[in-house]
């Protein structure tokens, strides 16, 4: 059995090289770890967007969880009183410049942006590991019970900061996109999630001791909130298919959902820190995504 045969849909799409539409020039590994970027996920784009902290407040926080205190970024609009909360669910690379740079975008929309490190138990820092190999056990060992409850505990942070929690969203990208289903059906209170390219039916593997009791296909009729989808039509971990049988489920359930799929972007065509990134997809991406959040009144 091969290393690609015992990992989730979702990381064969992050590990498939994919091919580069136009000339790009990368960092080293050295510059790239430097600039806060992961190592795993291979060469980074010397190209990489940059958000500035102007008319914003960013820091870190801690937020008490069960086992510890998570370490969170968090990005808000500086004079904002009482701004809307979004929470950002991260890759499998842990919290690293392109997640934080997320979290900066979003608060330039308006959002008190908060990215939790929710891997932090495992005592590592994920930026810093380069095996794919060794990187996947420690994320997949996380039970989605853990996950949500660590969710819930930032929600509960944001508000203690000021944060407006009646007009609550997330956002996630990859493993994070998976995420975003997991709490849609999760959090009553939630008003809109947008997934990029987050796996919708779970390996067997996960599913085995508990770790993961439902994909987000088995949870179709239980979404509490609608769900942006966006998705790469050359995905080779999230084939069509699987976002058709989503749709289906959704549909058959009568819950809300809205789709977007990009004609030859592959998994990651968001992520502008990677090969993978295409410009024309990410940036529509993003504008669908701020339309949305703002169409169901968290923006």
């Amino acid at each position: 059995m091969n290393f690609h045969s015992k990992l989730p849909s979702d990381i064969i799409g992050l590990t498939t090289p994919s091919p580069v539409s136009r000339r790009s020039f990368f960092m080293t590994a050295s510059a790239a770890a430097a600039a806060g970027y992961t190592l795993a996920a291979g060469p980074v784009r010397a190209q990489a967007i940059t958000t500035d902290t102007t008319g914003l407040k960013v820091g870190d926080g801690k937020v008490k969880v069960a086992g510890g205190e998570m370490p969170v970024y968090f990005a808000r609009p500086e004079k904002a009183k009482n701004p809307p909360v979004v929470l950002v669910a991260m890759e499998i690379f842990g919290l690293h410049e392109y997640i934080k740079d997320v979290t900066r975008r979003l608060a330039k929309a308006g959002a008190f942006a908060i990215a939790p490190d929710y891997y932090f138990r495992s005592g590592q820092d994920l930026t810093k590991v380069t095996d794919m190999p060794k990187l996947m056990p420690i994320v997949n060992a996380k039970p989605d019970a853990e996950l949500l409850a660590d969710l819930d505990a930032t929600v509960a942070w944001a508000k203690s900061q000021g944060g407006n929690t009646r007009r609550l969203g997330i956002l996630g990208f990859c493993r994070g996109g998976r995420t975003v289903w997991e709490y849609a059906a999760h959090n009553k209170n939630l008003r809109a999630g947008v997934a990029f390219y987050g796996s919708l039916v779970d390996p067997p593997a996960q599913k085995e001791g508990g770790r993961w009791p439902k994909s987000p296909t088995e949870l179709a009729p239980e979404m509490k909130a609608s769900v942006l989808g966006l998705y790469g039509e050359a995905d080779q971990g999230i084939p069509v298919a699987q976002v058709d049988a989503m749709k289906e489920a959704l549909t058959k359930a009568k819950k809300k959902a809205e789709w977007k799929l990009y004609p030859g972007a592959p998994h990651g065509f968001h992520a502008d820190y990677r090969p993978s990134y295409r410009k024309e997809a990410a940036d529509d991406a993003w504008k669908m995504a701020l339309d949305f959040l703002k169409k169901n009144k968290v923006l």
